[in-house]
C-alpha cells in the first residue's frame, strides 16, 4: 500500500536536497519545527495544508510543482504512468521550475 504522507514527504526531501538547503533551514523560514519537518520528510507525520504551504515557500516552490511530483510519482506506483512521462504545462512560468527537472512542454 502506497501512504501519501511518504511521497510528500520523499518530494520535500528531494526539493530541499536539490536546492542545497538544509532541514534546518527550511525549518527556521518555513517556523515548523525542526523534529516535526524530519518526521514529516520521513513519511512518520501527517502535514497540514498550512505546513505544506509554509515549506512550499521555504523551497521557494509552489505548492502546485510539488503536489504534481507528488501525484506522479504515486501514478508510477499505481502503474498509471511510466517514470518521466509527466511534463509541465508551458502555463507555468519559467521562473518558477527553477531545480525541477520534467521537460517544459513548448
Amino acid at each position: 500500500m502506497v501512504l501519501m504522507r511518504q511521497e510528500i514527504g520523499d518530494v520535500l526531501r528531494d526539493f530541499r536536497l536539490q536546492k542545497g538547503r538544509t532541514l534546518r533551514q527550511i525549518a527556521g523560514e518555513a517556523s515548523v519545527a525542526l523534529g516535526y519537518l524530519s518526521e514529516v520528510e520521513r513519511g512518520q507525520k501527517e502535514a497540514s495544508s498550512e505546513i505544506l504551504a509554509a515549506v512550499a515557500d521555504a523551497l521557494d516552490t509552489p505548492l502546485s510543482v510539488i503536489m504534481g511530483e507528488v501525484s506522479e510519482r504515486l501514478a508510477v506506483v499505481e502503474g498509471l504512468t511510466s517514470p518521466l512521462s509527466g511534463r509541465v504545462p508551458d502555463t507555468v512560468p519559467a521562473e518558477l521550475m527553477t531545480g525541477y527537472a520534467p521537460v517544459l512542454v513548448s
